[in-house]
């Protein structure tokens, strides 16, 4: 492991487990920390100051890069985690936005590092891809790609009681009547329920790289005249995302052993496209799908509506890691440790320890993250004022 403890100098390996607040690990339904067991601070002066000499130069500079983006929502949005306010950023950020010296020093002096329940984390990562497309159907581009069809909406449907209607309604189909109902599968959508609704806004040429490009949840569509058409995220049928991957695992199908396939995105394309009808009924076990609009600008947007930058933007679970904080992993895959900055969010990052590394676009995104599955420890960095709040052990 290119352990991050080691690159802390100022902190120190001791003071890197022991000296920042502790979160314990909820148990049970996922809740925000601040509904959980207490957090603690442990020791008022121990939390110290990261220093110039903690991080690598030019990884907190793309951080810092990303932070300041991240601000305008830190700074105006309610955080679900419980641990800060918009208020403990506005100070924070209006130093981002005029600072210009080492982005280290900025970290040190802005900062508090906190572990939130083990601080045992596991990481993953996703790209952008880029997949041969087109605005219109053509011969051997035949994939449709739907825009957010009108009938999704969030209502209650008649299967869900009343005693189970709180919070936010699910996403579901709204029937010409103004009764509810579950929306379209995967499977259903492949089959057409969506045809002649003109939700198509492009098409692509191969369903197997689709199918992994609704798993990162935007992409780019490279035409056969070299135009690239970019497509981001414009919602979600309402099912529950299915790991397929985690399928393959029980089945027996991913390993090191004979007839097996690598545990990473290119081992399951491999079965898939090997295994055609068993691949295309695994894929539709997923009966989540993605609806997608046109992009232009600058990136691909994460949940919050800034760009997500290669090396610097991470997924996390908003419930346990703040929106725009910036996050420290330590990891068995040294191309991941360092700081990033929480900017998305997935069906599949669940949990107070869970992360999704962003790697870009091409080739070399593509395998970093298809094949990325880090395990090792992750601090979050809060605003000072927050972490004071801590009680103190």
């Amino acid at each position: 492991m290119a352990c991050v403890a080691q690159r802390l100098t100022i902190l120190g390996a001791a003071m890197l487990l022991g000296a920042c607040a502790i979160i314990p690990k909820s148990t049970g339904p996922v809740v925000p920390p601040s509904s959980a067991t207490s957090a603690m601070l442990l020791g008022a002066s121990a939390a110290g100051n990261l220093g110039r000499s903690a991080l690598d130069r030019a990884d907190a500079q793309g951080a810092l890069a990303s932070f300041r983006e991240s601000c305008k929502w830190a700074e105006s949005k309610d955080d679900k985690s419980g641990l800060t306010t918009p208020a403990d950023w506005r100070g924070v950020c209006a130093t981002a936005r005029s600072f210009s010296g080492d982005a280290r020093q900025f970290f040190a002096d802005n900062f508090t590092p906190v572990r939130v329940g083990d601080g045992k984390a596991f990481a993953t990562g996703y790209f952008e891809p880029q997949i041969v497309g087109s605005r219109t159907r053509r011969a051997g581009i035949e994939q449709p790609v739907y825009a957010a069809p009108d009938d999704l909406v969030r209502c209650w449907r008649d299967d869900i009681p009343e005693s189970e209607r709180t919070g936010r309604a699910p996403l579901s189909r709204k029937l010409a009547d103004g009764r509810c109902v579950p929306y379209y599968t995967r499977a259903q959508i492949e089959d057409g329920a969506l045809a002649g609704r003109q939700a198509e806004i492009a098409w692509a040429a191969d369903p197997v790289e689709f199918f992994f490009l609704q798993i990162q949840g935007s992409g780019r569509l490279i035409t056969p005249e070299g135009d690239v058409i970019r497509i981001g995220y414009d919602g979600q049928n309402g099912h529950s995302y299915t790991g397929i991957g985690g399928v393959m695992r029980e089945r027996g199908l991913l390993g090191d052993g004979p007839g097996q396939y690598a545990g990473s995105m290119q081992g399951i394309m491999q079965y898939i496209r090997e295994n055609p009808a068993e691949g295309a009924a695994l894929m539709r076990l997923n009966e989540s799908w993605v609806f997608f609009r046109e992009l232009t600008g600058d990136g691909p947007l994460g949940s919050l509506g800034v760009p997500v930058r290669a090396r610097n933007s991470v997924a996390v679970d908003p419930n346990f890691v703040p929106y725009g904080a910036p996050v420290i992993l330590d990891l068995d895959r040294a191309e991941a440790d360092g700081l990033w900055i929480a900017q998305d969010t997935g069906g599949a990052i669940k949990g107070a320890n869970r992360f999704d590394t962003f790697w870009g676009a091409g080739d070399q995104a593509r395998t970093t993250a298809g094949g990325m599955s880090g395990r090792g420890s992750a601090l979050i960095l809060l605003p000072k004022s927050a972490a004071a709040r801590l009680p103190k052990r």
